[in-house]
């Protein structure tokens, strides 16, 4: 099977797409530059030609004949000498003038024009290749008749291909020098804006070889989330770790007496009748050390994306059967739920702490208990904390025996009087979502009440 191709990092990505517009976007401005410049160019050059044509009109007149008397001083050398890329000609009735610059050379100046009438043409190409054409019609009168002439003044392209060629160069070295520029500072920028993921990259690295216990916090807020949630991630992984070792510790130890019991009684036993009714109890007393423990380990605790589960259900669901159990007692179980209270974690966890707590409030209860529920401190950043409380009309406990009842690490040879080994199994999951176990008399009902209370993470 191939190897699936590795994608591009967050960096590389971001290079390629700047990289991109940043080429297209100078590729458009250097067209869009370049036929400006063109265009400029074209003004610059009519207005140029259109220059010559008035310095010759200054110094040009007309005899009595009827002949042209054009300026002995031309109004740029170029035009005196031949082959020089600026051309001027003059057309009458029966009058064809060129420049000296115009010798040996035929270009196109045939057409004329009425007196007033001008235009600006080109490149257009001929025998010497491409020119620009300023042409203008004028009317000269010696007094007695008008005499109507066309004055053509031209340019080679080679001067205005010399011009753009240096300015082509010109916007190439400042289009690509700031290209690069612009791409070394953006991988600056992209390479300092980075820096916390490749941070995170490191801690979480120092984290798996056991340098670091956690992430450090020094995070922008758009990571810091992200790191609060692997921080709490890892947390979970390790409590789940250490409860799994600590449930095998406890099992292990509590093993040990029921089975050194059994040794005995088999060691010293008579006969068969005898051995068994030895071993009997201290075997069912191992069923209840594994049943207990094994109760402890499926507390599966705090779940970073855990989905939201619904409490309602649950709570009717355990209460009918306790209302069942209890019949003979008469203890009913009102309901005080918000239906937005929600548990982030496992379903087996939640029934777990519903179920202990009720048959505990059930047990003590003289005629009713009271379930409350409540969604707390929701906000747009954090989901919504959870509280639960459970009330009875009983006896209550004594606040001497609170700390003994909520004592972690009970055995599971170890009991409490009254309260079995439920009270643990709810301590155990509800301090593995970073909760907290209350307990303290009902103002409302004037026994025991139980509050959890698992804060938003």
């Amino acid at each position: 099977m191939a190897k699936a191709r590795r994608p591009l990092s967050i960096t590389s990505r971001l290079v390629l797409a700047t990289s991109l517009v940043l080429g297209a976007f100078a590729l458009a401005t250097g067209i869009a530059l370049d036929r400006a410049f063109e265009q400029s160019q074209q003004l610059a050059i009519q207005q140029r030609l259109e220059g010559f044509f008035y310095s010759y009109l200054q110094g040009t007149d007309i005899g009595r004949g009827g002949d042209l008397i054009l300026p002995e001083v031309l109004p740029e050398q170029r035009f005196e000498r031949p082959g020089s890329g600026l051309y001027a000609a003059v057309r009458g009735e029966t009058l064809y003038w060129t420049s000296p610059s115009m010798l040996g050379r035929n270009l196109p100046f045939e057409e004329t024009l009425q007196p007033g009438e001008y235009r600006f043409i080109g490149p257009i190409d001929t025998e010497i290749g491409q020119i620009f054409v300023y042409e203008r019609g004028v009317r000269f009168s010696n007094g007695r008749s008008d005499h109507p002439f066309t004055f053509y003044i031209a340019e080679h392209i080679r001067n205005s291909e010399r011009e753009r060629e240096a300015f082509r160069d010109t916007l190439l070295v400042v289009l690509g020098g700031s290209c690069v520029l612009l791409l070394l500072t953006q991988g600056l920028i992209l390479r300092w804006a980075m820096r916390p993921l490749r941070d995170v990259t490191e801690d979480l690295a120092r984290v798996e070889r056991g340098e670091h216990e956690a992430l450090d916090t020094a995070y922008p807020a758009e990571v810091e989330v992200l790191t609060e949630s692997i921080d709490r991630f890892i947390k979970s992984e390790r409590d789940t770790l250490k409860r799994y070792r600590n449930t095998l510790g406890d099992l292990a130890h509590s093993l040990k007496t029921p089975l050194a019991v059994i040794r005995g009684s088999l060691e010293s036993a008579s006969g068969l009748e005898e051995a068994r009714n030895g071993a009997l109890p201290q075997v069912k007393r191992m069923d209840d050390i594994v049943a207990y423990q094994l109760a402890r380990a499926r507390a599966s605790g705090h779940a970073t994306y855990a989905a939201p589960v619904a409490i309602d259900s649950f709570a009717e669901e355990i209460v009918n059967s306790l209302e069942k159990v209890y019949a003979s007692r008469g203890v009913l179980c009102e309901f005080d739920l918000d239906p937005q209270a929600r548990f982030h974690g496992e379903p087996g966890d939640i029934q777990e702490v519903l179920g202990n707590l009720l048959d505990n409030a059930f047990k003590w209860a003289k005629g009713r208990v009271l379930l409350t529920t409540r969604a707390m401190h929701k906000s747009r950043e954090r989901r919504a904390g959870l509280l639960i409380r459970v009330e009875d009309d009983g006896p209550g406990i004594p606040p001497e025996k609170v700390e003994a009842l909520l004592k972690r690490g009970v055995r599971g040879d170890e009991r409490v009087q009254g309260h079995g080994i439920g009270m643990s199994i709810v301590l155990d999951v509800v301090e593995s979502y970073r909760g907290q176990l209350s307990v303290h008399r009902s103002e409302e009902m004037g026994g025991a009440a139980f509050e959890v209370l698992i804060t938003p993470l």
